[in-house]
């Protein structure tokens, strides 16, 4: 069985996706063969014998910069020709559910991804300019390394492939999906420190449950998030 999609992950820290890649729906997805997830350890591309990844900036300036010798190594050993660059930086585009959706589907839709994670200040330009097809930030906030954001963003194509999730209308009842927030879930049971569950969700009747959801949506989304409208 050939897997829908293939996802290279490079880092300088292949521990911290290990459990990540390893547990619950991703890794039953990965055991039945339906994603391939690979992790590689950037280190291993160097040349030198201290695994030397990182360099002073030219210029001057503080920390450190990542090397482009180990970086192209790697792409030269894990690209392919129908292979898609993604780079987490936050100059990037924001990460979006529409971002995911053309990601993974339609005709443009990408089969073999490789997801660069940068550390210290980043990497060399160089490697920015002619390796990478698209730059993808999770926020606007800085995190110690690339290597949270790019699980993110395998955790968040890996669901839009059929099968990933035991229950495929989960998709299409996922926050922003429409651009509206989630509405509100209960389950038993019914009754419970003296809280109960809204009338509607009892009645059985599906058309007034749909209805009601939708409004949920609709309201929460206005409070919390006006700028999706």
């Amino acid at each position: 069985m050939t897997p829908a999609l293939e996802i290279e992950l490079l880092t300088l820290f292949p521990g911290m996706l290990r459990g990540i890649l390893d547990e619950s729906i991703l890794g039953r997805a990965v055991d039945r063969g339906l994603i391939e997830l690979r992790t590689h350890n950037i280190r291993d591309y160097s040349s030198d014998k201290h695994h030397t990844t990182d360099d002073r900036p030219f210029g001057g300036g503080a920390g450190m910069v990542m090397k482009p010798d180990p970086i192209f190594k790697a792409f030269d050993a894990i690209s392919r020709p129908d292979s898609y660059a993604l780079y987490m930086s936050p100059d990037g585009i924001p990460l979006t559910s529409d971002w995911v959706r053309s990601t993974i589907s339609g005709k443009n839709a990408k089969k073999h991804l490789i997801i660069l994670s940068g550390h210290y200040e980043g990497v060399d330009q160089r490697v920015r300019d002619t390796l990478i097809d698209q730059e993808v930030s999770i926020g606007d906030y800085i995190l110690t390394n690339g290597t949270l954001a790019a699980a993110v963003v395998a955790d968040a194509l890996c669901r839009y492939i059929p099968g990933v999730l035991g229950e495929e209308n989960s998709l299409t009842q996922d926050a922003f999906n429409d651009n509206l927030l989630s509405f509100p879930q209960y389950t038993r049971p019914a009754m419970y420190r003296e809280m109960g569950v809204p009338d509607v969700l009892m009645s059985g009747d599906h058309a007034k449950i749909a209805a009601w959801r939708r409004q949920q949506r609709e309201e929460k989304t206005r409070k919390l998030r006006p700028d999706l409208f």
